[in-house]
């Protein structure tokens, strides 16, 4: 199960039926971002496509000895924009791919538009998704939710995306969802409704163990995006913001014009795919390593690398080879640019506040803590308000509780009123009365055992103590005792066996942290293939704006505001 690899099938097989010749490909908006994810436009090229254009674009030449590969999601104002291009055609031929199901009278449409006979093909191809990683998929949508309550317009899409990425990996699944969730109740219906529907797409051939697919809420655990992250790909998204594989760095002080945006794709950068999971402290080592390789092919006397300002003083000075290695270069920078924010942030001593709060249940060291961050000058307001946030979703219901006092501190602070009205809206949208896991205590005597010898052994790495509470939920999914009664099944039938193949999928958007779990899983479970998808990938900046959009500052949105979703 390889969602990026199903998507690159998908592209190949368009551009390889419409044999050889020059082509153009002509995409909308969103499959563009899909095609990008797992191509390089030079990797295209060498396929002979020379031009990329978009369907809604108004000023396109004619260039009649091209053939148009069109991928297109299936949507009204893209069959409109097709019915136009058809009857005034630009180029000699027309293979038509939409991302997902079309219906019959827009095929017809099509046809009566294709008056001069331009069409060759029209089919479905069902790469109607984002592939994030190999087991890592997103749909690129955010503020998804009314209240407790679907955004009307964003259930169909939301269908549609994730029975696309079941059509993809050609799987029929059995469907189990979070009861205390009523958005996963829905999206499960809706999902099993289009099934049914189109039951010959789904007649693949039958396995031992049907797949499963687990729809999940966000809401059940807001405490991990919150979290600082410590591995690469989480780290550069939680810093830096990843979008479609491009990371901003403009804002990066003396940056060079190249590098003003770099792409970090794990498809076309080795390092980069060999460094995803690793810690931070493993990257810093991973890249002077590979410098120090290049430098012994070099005559000249070997440079001392201490540090990351040594390694990018070395990059600057050797304009040959910073030709050599581009790589390195993007690397040195994001790596030196992480470094300085780490730095000028302390994210290490709030990262350990972080996994205390996230991990410990000590609520005399830990209100001491927060307190003691919260005098200091030098933490940042967005980690002030995170550590009163954790503390807030950790300690809701103590009986000695200071949040009103810590929200006071964060007004003596300076902290605008917006990030202080987000605690609350954090503790609305995750908080105990809306939660159906224990996220906070756990209740059975096998996790407070577990949580025992943790304290006991002590933890190999502070800052990466925590677990998602995805990984507990797949674990005990894969030990076939995760409960019927807070994940009941769609339907009457239930899964006897061990689940092989499962498709996760969360409901306000998942986490590299998550991500990472899943990959973990699935290296150390022998027969297990997990893939995880979500609304969105959160850093903790876009889930507060998730939960802001959700719950609504002063309530507004709960009580059903509609305000379309934002694409990312």
């Amino acid at each position: 199960m390889n969602v990026t690899l199903a998507v690159k099938q998908y592209v190949s097989k368009m551009i390889e039926s419409s044999g050889p010749g020059m082509k153009v490909l002509l995409m909308d908006k969103e499959t563009t971002s899909i095609v990008s994810m797992v191509y390089t436009q030079s990797e295209i090229l060498q396929k002979e496509v020379y031009l990329f254009e978009r369907i809604d674009s108004q000023n396109r030449d004619n260039t009649k000895h091209l053939k148009a590969i069109c991928f297109l999601r299936p949507t009204k104002e893209n069959v409109q924009h097709l019915i136009q291009e058809l009857r005034r055609p630009k180029y000699s031929v027309y293979f038509i791919y939409f991302s997902n199901v079309i219906s019959k009278s827009e095929i017809k449409a099509l046809a009566e538009a294709d008056e001069q006979e331009v069409v060759a093909e029209v089919q479905e191809f069902y790469g109607d998704f984002i592939a994030v990683n190999p087991h890592l998929f997103s749909l690129n949508l955010q503020g998804v939710s009314r209240g407790r309550s679907w955004e009307p317009s964003v259930l169909p899409r939301v269908t549609q995306g994730l029975t696309s990425v079941l059509l993809s990996l050609k799987k029929c699944p059995m469907i189990r969802y979070q009861l205390s969730s009523d958005m996963s109740k829905r999206l499960a219906e809706s999902v099993k409704q289009i099934i049914t529907k189109e039951y010959e797409l789904f007649d693949f051939r039958k396995t031992e163990v049907p797949p499963l697919l687990l729809i999940l809420d966000r809401s059940d655990d807001a405490i991990t995006p919150l979290l600082n992250q410590w591995t690469y790909q989480a780290m550069v998204h939680e810093l830096l913001g990843i979008n479609n594989n491009r990371i901003d760095l403009s804002r990066v002080p003396g940056i060079s014009k190249e590098l003003r945006e770099v792409v970090l794709s794990a498809e076309n950068d080795e390092f980069y795919a060999n460094n995803l999971y690793l810690n931070f402290g493993e990257i810093g080592t991973n890249i002077k390593n590979l410098m120090e390789d290049f430098q012994k092919k070099k005559p000249k006397g070997q440079q001392k690398l201490e540090s990351i300002t040594d390694m990018k003083a070395f990059v600057d000075n050797y304009p040959q080879f910073k030709k050599m290695s581009g790589t390195v270069s993007k690397h040195v920078t994001v790596v030196g640019e992480l470094s300085r924010l780490v730095s000028e942030r302390q994210l290490m001593e709030v990262s350990e506040v972080e996994q205390e709060l996230a991990c410990q249940n000590d609520h005399s060291n830990a209100q001491q803590s927060v307190r003691r961050f919260l005098q200091n000058p030098r933490l940042n307001e967005i980690d002030a308000v995170r550590l009163v946030m954790l503390y807030a979703l950790r300690y809701e219901k103590h009986s000695s509780s200071i949040l009103p006092s810590l929200i006071e501190d964060l007004n003596r602070r300076g902290v605008s009123e917006r990030h202080r009205k987000m605690v609350q809206a954090v503790v609305e949208y995750g908080g105990k009365r809306v939660r159906g896991s224990d996220l906070i205590t756990p209740t059975d005597a096998v996790s407070i055992t577990k949580q025992f010898f943790k304290g006991l052994k002590g933890v190999e790495n502070v800052y990466t103590q925590h677990q998602p509470l995805l990984h507990d939920t797949l674990d005990q999914l894969i030990k076939g005792r995760l409960k019927d009664s807070q994940f009941p099944y769609l339907g009457p039938n239930s899964l006897r066996d061990r689940p092989q193949d499962i498709i996760v999928f969360i409901i306000g958007g998942a986490t590299y942290e998550e991500a990472l779990a899943v990959y973990n899983l699935n290296r150390t479970m022998p027969g297990v293939r997990i893939v995880l998808g979500g609304t969105t990938v959160h850093n903790t900046k876009s889930f507060l704006e998730e939960v802001m959009l959700t719950v609504g500052s002063g309530g507004d949105r709960a009580q059903g505001s509609g305000r379309p979703p934002s694409r990312r």
